[in-house]
């Protein structure tokens, strides 16, 4: 039996039951976390930083969560929103107004957060490295057409999304999205989140494991959807072996390359689940909260290949919003019961292959927690 430390509630045992269960048959390390009125009342973790198993996975490990990284950025505009210094209803090029060009001008943020601007590809871009060029991406991105007209359609922006909301957020603030995220985030919740990671941290990072019977050349040839669907994505193709490089971590890829373990997660997406609060620690008002679960679009995605309800930021699954990433990782909020659940791991599955059920099975068992 694989043993499973920190602190876990008595009435949420059957998470930590399920923990257990997933590190004895799928996963090699992983942690798990529920904050329950912005309070943890689980917060767990177990297994090895690393394929080999020789090294425990400790309460500080970080890894890579992929687009569960997309949760954070989200908040990062809502926060501005509820500030007064960004109007979600306001179009793009108000703050970018390079962003105008070609039939843009009547994007608007919200469309952005809710994968409806038409743009989910970089297209031009053949190399991972490419991406850490951050100028050079956002400039495409202002000078490309919409592949729809924004708004009437959606369509998972698996990278686009960071580089768009981030540079909305340079263009209001001054300061780069993983800069914004670390000073009126992570640093007033004390939250262990990073989006870039500074070497300082290095030596803290479970590597992420390529799914079995792969290698770390396996590649995220499209972003998977709740049902597996995936479709051809033009651009760099982003393999294992990128997301666990140095040259990633130090990035600023706001969409993906964001480095933590379920306790910030669940910290971090626990103050959109109650209110704006987490810890004692205000960082919106309640009603700059209910973006994140008010309906924006709904219908067939168009990437994804599949029914999606998108938010301002979120995707929404019956009372819950939230996301996850390439692999596993996973956090959902449910408002209504102001509860938050993360998953996250180092060992990968590829649901084109397998049935990857870890992160729902902890979501449903936090649930039996609350009766």
């Amino acid at each position: 039996m694989i043993d499973v430390k920190g602190h876990c509630e008595p009435r949420f045992a059957a998470v930590h039951a399920a923990l257990a269960a997933s590190l004895g048959k799928d996963d090699v390390g992983a942690s798990v976390a529920v904050y329950l009125g912005g309070e943890p009342v689980v917060d767990i973790w177990g297994g090895y930083a690393d394929a080999d198993r020789s090294a425990d996975w400790e309460r500080s490990t970080l890894t890579g969560v992929n687009s569960t990284t997309k949760n954070m950025t989200a908040l990062c505009a809502l926060i501005l929103a509820d500030r007064g210094e960004l109007d979600l209803s306001a179009p793009v090029a108000a703050y970018w107004p390079e962003f105008a060009a070609a039939g843009k001008e009547h994007v608007l943020v919200r469309h952005v957060l809710s994968h409806s601007a038409g743009l989910p590809d970089l297209p031009g871009l053949t190399t991972v490295e490419e991406l850490y060029d951050w100028e050079t991406v956002t400039a495409g991105l202002a000078a490309q057409a919409p592949a729809w007209e924004p708004g009437t359609a959606a369509g998972y922006h698996a990278l686009t999304f960071g580089f768009l909301i981030g540079e909305i957020v340079r263009r209001v603030t001054g300061r780069s999205l993983g800069a914004f995220f670390a000073e009126e985030v992570a640093e007033p919740l004390g939250a262990d989140f990073h989006i870039g990671l500074s070497a300082e941290h290095d030596h803290r990072v479970a590597p992420l494991i390529p799914p079995p019977s792969l290698t770390d050349e396996y590649a995220a040839s499209a972003p998977p959807g709740p049902d597996g669907a995936r479709r051809e994505v033009t651009g760099a193709a982003i393999r294992v072996k990128d997301a666990n490089s140095v040259a990633w971590r130090r990035a600023q890829i706001p969409a993906v390359n964001g480095f933590g373990n379920a306790r910030s997660v669940a910290l971090v997406q626990s103050v959109l689940a109650n209110r704006g609060t987490a810890g004692g620690v205000r960082l919106l008002s309640p009603r700059g909260c209910e973006p994140a679960w008010q309906e924006v679009f709904r219908g067939e995605d168009r990437v994804l290949g599949a029914p999606m309800c998108w938010t301002v930021g979120f995707g929404k699954f019956g009372n819950t919003f939230g996301w996850g990433g390439w692999g596993g990782s996973l956090v959902a909020s449910d408002p209504d019961a102001r509860m938050t659940v993360a998953y996250v791991m180092n060992q990968m599955i590829d649901r084109d292959r397998h049935e990857d059920n870890r992160g729902m099975e902890i979501i449903m068992a936090a649930y039996s927690g609350l009766h």
